[in-house]
């Protein structure tokens, strides 16, 4: 059983400024530190929810004093609500509880301090745990008995799982950079290719979930707790790899099989910036039959109100209306708003990592479907189909150094780059120079007409925005697993040297192309480290004249210039000291002896005091991708991860190293896991296992 107190602290509506370290100054740039709400905030540091089965889960909980009966918030992440979401927690849920709202931050089954052990990501015993808490808020005597989810990435995700299942008191969902479909949208496989971050979350999820639980919450069972997680760690990796195509362990948790299961109004958001930038558009045509809209800002995968790049948005203002509309029954307006409201970026100059992104707001009620089609002909991008030509390519296997990440957190210089380096690695096909502006919004679509030499093979597909002084911004991508041409349950291999016309979705897009730009088309079989090569070099025939692509052309509106925000807000930052800054980079090298290309970075947030309890913090995550420009099996990945968390002379340290290697048939994983109380030791974890390769 879990200790029965509560460990709390209530203050007034005039809350005093905090002070903002290193690590809140960015990420609370530009956005206005609100002091003073309706409402003073209570704030429940730790609450424990029981469930059925005896498991307790911890909890924080922001309360409005002196409030009538509130709608709640809900937030139910394995993220810990003590250290890790904390920085975002202070910004965020102290605002909606001093407008109004009961917020309640839930560690899930196995992590922070809650009970249990975590299996795997969105199991139904998530769910099934989800629904009991959203019952228990419901009955507790401060609330309205109205809930509300919101969440991002993870949390966005079982928020739209958790509305599938369809609680009673569950009344309204905001969810922020997550997907509606877990095979063919999320962060294991793209287009049916192997995405290299599949390896890499699995690697931070086994350094996340290796810290303890804090002792000053649950007592002296935090050492069992701890020991007891570490014995049981799954190694996520060996799980998510058996699954490589699209079967019924992806298809659970994926609204997409029936969106008619969310009854509940559902606000989606997302950004360019981010992997999951296709799921806006999904969701607002598939949730036609509930109250919806979308917003897709130019962000990483962050909260709209500190997301870089910018400009962000009041977004914890746009929350509000959501939730005043749906759960407190205030006409807000917010459904007299545009479905869909969408940055539309313009040219810059292709950086690593951007403060700013240029461009302006659009809307639209339905997401565009017409397009203007163009041939993929030997001389280029015209307008008019040229002759048959059979053009051939092999693409070197270090094609994809400018890619940056599939994922982008906006923390470490992780965006695509300046595409003349992959560019020249490709087969390419230009415009002319635009004579007049041209603007996409939409999903570009190729059909291809094709022959490869090996029955496995990938195709990448870059959409770039050329400049007149040469400059290559990628604009769009899409990927395919040739074996998935016919869909994604049953691959197919290909039957080398037999033509194939095929289609290929690329991104969604919202782009301006200035006159005298050039779009251009690049087409290659490899893209490292996005994806894991094809077991050999494959060659590419690519027939020209008969291959075309559909552009989303879209014309500006009148209604676009509605389409206004209210400045980013946030509650005070939390307040930490510093023993060591933080520090990140991305390289590329290469070894001219050897053709090895190396890319190699680190994402360290420093170590810091979390000054309210006390509690240090650390976390270091390096990444090293390797291969040789000819030799598709020198693919290796290295992911190592170090956290620490600790207050005064309690110290405790999870050091996890994944490796990932494959030859033509197999996959092959090494990993291994220590950890430390001080300098002892207390547990150490090997993993090595080989999974056979299923047409990836």
């Amino acid at each position: 059983m879990a200790p029965n107190y509560t460990i709390g602290t209530a203050f007034p509506s005039r809350v005093r400024r905090s002070i903002v370290p290193q690590f809140a100054l960015l990420e609370v740039f530009r956005v206005q530190v609100i002091d003073r709400f309706p409402y003073g905030v209570q704030e429940l540091e730790n609450v424990w929810i029981p469930l059925a089965d005896g498991t307790c889960l911890a909890a924080r909980i922001w309360l409005p004093i002196d409030a009538p009966k509130a709608p709640a918030i809900l937030e139910f992440l394995p993220y810990r609500k003590r250290d890790g979401t904390v920085d975002r927690d202070a910004l965020t849920h102290p605002y909606f509880a001093g407008n109004g709202y009961a917020c309640v931050r839930v560690d899930m089954r196995g992590s922070g301090e809650s009970d249990g052990l975590l299996e795997d990501e969105y199991i139904a015993q998530e769910q099934d745990d989800a629904l009991e808490v959203i019952a228990w808020i419901a009955s507790q005597p401060w609330s309205s008995g109205k809930v509300g989810i919101i969440g991002i990435s993870w949390g966005g995700f079982n928020g739209l799982q958790i509305a599938a299942r369809r609680p009673p008191a569950l009344g309204a969902v905001v969810t922020i950079c997550s997907t509606d479909d877990r095979y063919a949208d999320d962060i294991h496989y793209m287009g049916g290719c192997l995405l290299n971050d599949n390896l890499q979350w699995s690697s931070t999820m086994l350094g996340y979930m290796s810290r303890p639980p804090d002792a000053a919450l649950v007592g002296d069972r935090w050492r069992e707790m701890w020991l007891n997680r570490l014995d049981t760690m799954p190694l996520l990796i060996d799980t998510w790899l058996r699954h490589q195509r699209r079967d019924a362990y992806w298809k659970h948790g994926s609204i997409c099989e029936n969106f008619a299961d969310v009854t509940a109004p559902v606000l989606v958001v997302g950004g360019w910036a981010d992997g999951y930038s296709n799921t806006v558009s999904r969701l607002v045509e598939g949730l036609a039959h509930v109250p919806r809209k979308g917003i897709t800002g130019p962000w990483a995968h962050k909260y709209p109100h500190f997301a870089k790049p910018a400009p962000r948005i009041g977004f914890l203002q746009e929350c509000l209306r959501w939730f005043d509309q749906h759960l407190a029954g205030k006409d807000t307006g917010v459904m007299a708003e545009p479905l869909y409201r969408i940055w539309l970026q313009d040219w810059a100059e292709p950086l690593a990592q951007y403060a700013e992104r240029p461009g302006r707001w659009v809307a639209e009620d339905a997401w565009p479907r017409t397009g203007v089609t163009l041939a993929l002909n030997a001389e280029g991008l015209r307008a008019q189909p040229g002759p048959e030509t059979q053009l051939d390519w092999s693409s070197p296997q270090n094609l994809g150094e400018a890619s940056g990440t599939w994922f982008s957190f906006g923390l470490i210089p992780d965006q695509p780059t300046d595409q003349l380096v992959d560019d020249g690695r490709s087969l390419v096909f230009d415009t002319e120079p635009l004579t007049e502006r041209l603007e996409i919004l939409g999903t570009p679509v190729l059909e291809l007409e094709l022959a490869v030499d090996r029955p496995l093979a990938t195709l990448c597909v870059r959409l770039n925005d050329v400049s007149p002084t040469g400059g290559s911004l990628r604009v769009s991508y899409g990927l395919l697993n040739l074996t998935h041409r016919n869909g994604h349950e049953q691959p197919e291999e290909m039957i080398p040297g037999q033509r194939t016309r095929i289609r290929i979705a690329l991104n969604d897009a919202a782009h301006s192309f200035a006159p005298g730009h050039r779009l251009r088309i690049a087409v290659s079989t490899t893209y490292w480290p996005i994806i894991w090569p094809s077991p050999e070099a494959v060659t590419l025939s690519l027939f020209a004249g008969v291959s075309t692509i559909s552009l989303p052309v879209r014309a500006p509106r009148a209604e676009d210039a509605a389409v206004t925000w209210q400045p980013a807000e946030g509650a005070p930052p939390l307040e930490r000291t510093w023993q060591r800054p933080a520090d990140s980079y991305r390289t590329v090298t290469h070894d001219a002896a050897t053709g090895e290309m190396v890319i190699s970075s680190l994402n360290d947030t420093g170590r810091s005091t979390i000054l309210p309890h006390g509690l240090e913090t650390e976390s270091i995550q390096r990444e090293v991708y390797r291969i040789q420009a000819r030799d598709p099996l020198s693919a290796s990945v290295e992911v190592s991860c170090t956290l620490a968390v600790g207050r005064g002379d309690w110290q405790t340290r999870a050091d996890s190293r994944t490796v990932m290697t494959a030859t033509k048939t197999e996959f092959v994983i090494d990993a291994t896991l220590d950890a430390f109380e001080g300098d002892t030791r207390v547990a150490s974890r090997t993993w090595s296992t080989r999974i056979p390769r299923d047409g990836v």
